[in-house]
Parts: C-alpha cells; structure tokens; sequence
C-alpha cells in the first residue's frame, strides 16, 4: 500500500497536472546531478564496462521436479481429461485455487480468453450489447467480446496507472451497455473502488480481466472477487503458467455453475444439455503443472513484491522514468511486468527507442510492451463492416463507434512504456534490482554522453 507522502506527491501531480510538471523538470534537470552519480563512468553503447555484464536473470518459467511428478503422476493413471473423475487433477486444481484468492468457487478453462468469452455467455451478454474495456490490453480481452457479437467499447486510461479512466468509463455508457470489463494491466488493480460505484449506478455486470494480476489485493479483496466475475490466465509468461489454460472465479454459486455448464459445451454437471456453449475445458495435464506449483507460488509472490517495493522506492524521485501508479487501496500486485513510462525530455530528448538499446548495452534489457492500443488495429474496421454488426447495431452507431476511438491517453502510455518482463527478473536478488537501477542512474548521470549515438 502507499504511504502518506507518496499519496500527498499523487495529490499534487493531479493538481498541477502533467504539462505543468513537464515543463518544470525541463528546466530544472541539472539539479538532479547532486542526487544521482556523475561518475558513473562512459556509456557501455560507447564502448564503456557495462553495469550488468554475463549475468543472467531467473529463467521463466521455472520446471522443477514437483511440476514433473505430478505430470507423471496424472499420466500415469489414464485419466487425461476433467470429465472422466470428480477428483482428478482439474477439479482438484479449481478448489485449491479457489482457496488461493480467498472465493467460493472456481472453474477452471483452457485459456484466459476462453474465461472471458464464458462469463460473457453465462451473464447473457451477446448479440446487440455492448461492453467497455481497454484498449491497452491483450487482443483475447476483445476476442472474448467479438466472439459473442456484443461490441467492446474502448474507453481511454489513466496515463499514470496504465488502466481505464473510471470518468471516460461513465462517459461511454449507452443504453445498449451491459457490463465493464475492467483489465488489471501489468498485474496491478485497476480503480475498481469507482468502477464498482459506477457499474452499482448503471446497473451494470462487472467481468474483471485479472489475466496479469492473480493474488493481487486491493482494498482487502483478490483482485477477480470484487466484480461479478473475474478471469485469469496461465500463459507460459504468466506468474503461475502452464502453457496456456485459465480460470473463473466467483462467489454466487448458480453463476459460477452456468460457467461450468457453457465452458462445457452446454452440458451441465447431471449430464443435461440445457445451452449455448463451446468446449472450453481444461485437461488434466495443465491442471498437473499448476497444483505442482501450489507449493511455491505465495512465497514467489511475495518475493517479486518485495523487490518491486524496493525498485519503487530507489525510483520514486528520478525524474526521467515514472514507476506505474498504484491506487489507493492497493494492497500488492502480482508483478506480471514491471512498468515505467519513459520521459525523453530528461535525457536529452534520445528516442525511447534509443534509450532502450542503450539499457540494453549495459545488461538491463527494457521493452516497450504494446506498440499501440487496440483502437489502432484493423479488427474495427473489420466488423464496422459486418452485415451482422450494421444489423445489430445500425450503421449510424458504428459510425458513432469508429470516430470515438480517439484515445490519446493511450497513445501516450504505448509511446512512453518502458517495461521489464517481471515473471523470471523479480524472483532475483537485492543486488539484482541494484543493477536496473544504477544503470538507469548511469544513463541518466550521463546523458551528456547520448547525443554521440
């Protein structure tokens, strides 16, 4: 949780606004030269000693002999698919997880997108509905929308945080609007406080897409048990992988067992075919690699938010890369990455893109994450086009929907993102997170050095 100074310095940055603030640490660079080290040396791109040299950080994911006999294990007794026992490794994976983040129930799919796509049938959200989500997110987010023919409004985000704008939410509520999915970006909680005041008002359904942020806590809640219904992934990069598979959790028992029912073609527990669905289910194999891991996960946990805290704390004043905004409320994070934005006005104006191959020749590799929100990509002007979407929602609102996908906060965050894979990085050591910081802190003390490259 933050303290009360770094909430006080968040109240003020909000006062000022960003442009202010821009404009004064133009100016007023020079003067962090007496915090930050100015003998740190020539730049490794230049032929100077890197900070980081032959290292590695901890391989993700990490395979280790209890992964491997459970795998055995569940080979072993031929039971390779959920339907075939009550007590295989799928549902006894669904109530371990579900123990995890501290909820009733959980069912358990082959994918993060497929989680979604489910809760989305199993409220009766389809054709005609619309549904607001992010547009800097995972293109499985929409494709859980497109797929039941609602169609996902984009709302733009707070630049700060990385997730949606509560406000920009509220403004993009029609009458068609049927839920929020809210997506908790890079494993932090979005401002879900506001969300669920808004989602209470509009009388609206809140589908969480927690894909990045399990165990993840935010005001005393996990992250996924705060919405109606909330979904997460188990992507081989995720904290807890297993190639690819998924979940739901939630708390009211006649919902989650429509989920069990649509993520099983239809068919409910007695064997009935009562409704739409697809084949969604986990096998027991993926089940296996993840209660292998049951053992192991708070502890890694716990670890990458204590290395976080202390990259948090070591850059909370460095003025040329802004650490994510956690809100107020959150309690911990799950560290799927670990993200900055990236202010080229403090280092003599170099390209973000520079900046990264520089971070990169001194042994700390950087990416970019999303190269541009999903507003950008091809897939709106595909269904604007439809006959099936200019049936259901009539040309003139899709032309409404095609211009407002003018999002220029989310243009910001895909052109500052400065980000480290955190899965594998933050397992490692103090002396490890030293290394991202002073070589950013090296960089920085000479940027001076920069306009040679």
């Amino acid at each position: 949780m933050m303290d009360k100074n770094e909430l006080s310095r968040r109240n003020f940055i909000g006062k000022v606004g960003y442009g202010t603030l821009a404009a004064l640490a133009a100016t007023s660079v020079p003067s962090y030269g007496t915090v930050f080290s100015k003998d740190a040396g020539k730049l490794a791109i230049l032929g100077g000693k890197p900070v980081r040299a032959n290292k590695a950080w901890p391989k993700w994911p990490q395979p280790d002999e209890k992964i491997v006999a459970k795998v055995l294990e569940t080979t072993r007794s031929g039971i390779w698919c959920r339907i075939q026992s009550k007590t295989g490794t799928v549902p006894t994976f669904e109530e371990e997880y579900a123990k995890l983040l501290n909820t009733k129930y959980c069912v358990a799919t082959g994918s993060g997108t497929q989680a979604l796509s489910t809760c989305m049938e199993a409220l009766g959200i389809g054709p005609g509905d619309e549904v607001i989500t992010s547009p800097y997110t995972d293109m499985g987010t929409v494709s859980a929308i497109l797929t039941s023919r609602a169609l996902p409004v984009l709302a733009d985000l707070d630049p700060e945080a990385y997730q949606l704008d509560p406000d920009d939410v509220e403004r993009r509520i029609t009458p068609n609007t049927k839920a929020i999915m809210p997506v908790h970006m890079m494993g932090q909680p979005c401002n879900m406080g506001r969300i669920m005041e808004i989602a209470r008002k509009h009388n609206l359904k809140v589908i969480e897409d927690s894909c990045q942020a399990q165990q993840a806590i935010y005001r005393g809640k996990n992250v996924g048990a705060i919405g109606d219904l909330g979904c997460f992934s188990f992507q081989s990069s995720k904290i807890m992988p297993c190639g690819e598979g998924g979940a739901i959790i939630g708390n009211d028992f006649d919902l989650m067992e429509q989920c069990f029912t649509v993520q099983n073609h239809g068919t409910n527990r007695k064997g009935k075919h009562v409704t739409i669905g697809p084949k969604y289910r986990m096998n027991e194999f993926e089940a296996a690699v993840l209660l292998g891991q049951m053992d192991s996960i708070v502890d890694r946990f716990h670890k990458r938010n204590e290395n976080a805290r202390y990259l948090n704390k070591r850059l909370k004043d460095f003025p040329g890369l802004r650490s994510q905004k956690l809100y107020e409320g959150t309690e911990s994070g799950s560290y799927y990455l670990y993200a900055m934005s990236y202010k080229k006005e403090h280092f003599n104006g170099i390209s973000r893109e520079q900046f990264l191959k520089v971070m990169a020749a001194e042994g700390i590799g950087l990416s970019p994450y999303i190269p541009n929100g999903l507003h950008r990509e091809a897939w709106i002007d595909h269904i604007v086009n439809l006959k099936s979407y200019k049936q259901l929602f009539g040309e003139k609102r899709l032309k409404e929907y095609r211009e407002a996908m003018d999002l220029p906060n989310c243009d910001l965050v895909c052109s500052e993102m400065a980000m480290i894979w955190a899965s594998g990085p933050l397992l490692a050591e103090k002396e490890d997170m030293d290394h991202i910081v002073n070589a950013i802190e090296k960089v920085y003390a000479n940027r001076d050095q920069l306009k040679a490259i």
